[in-house]
């Protein structure tokens, strides 16, 4: 017997939008009546970028930045159609990437 699960990966720069995000959906999950596991936090995702602060003769004055991307996973078990309906019509701030996988 296999059961069904949707898998929700959620991407932002900013954790309290993320966490919003994440409370949200589970919120939703809840009031549908669906077993969920998670959210799980993964690794950040840090990237550096060291550019030059003058363009002609000054090599060693340089400015760093840095992109952090914070990561989320949550597994909704046993979704019924209410779950997936109520999963559609989310209102969640922007600035959020989402992706769901259904299996």
């Amino acid at each position: 017997m296999s059961q069904q699960r949707i898998r929700i990966k959620i991407r932002a720069y900013d954790h309290k939008i993320i966490d919003q995000a994440t409370e949200t959906i589970m919120k939703t999950a809840e009031r549908t009546g669906a077993k969920i596991l998670g959210p799980v936090p993964l690794p950040t995702e840090k990237r550096k970028y060291t550019v030059n602060r003058s363009t002609f003769v000054h090599k060693k004055s340089r400015d760093q930045f840095e992109m952090r991307v914070h990561k989320r996973i949550i597994d909704i078990v046993e979704p019924s159609e209410k779950t997936i309906d109520a999963m559609m019509n989310l209102n969640l701030p922007s600035g959020v990437d989402i992706e769901i996988k259904i299996s």
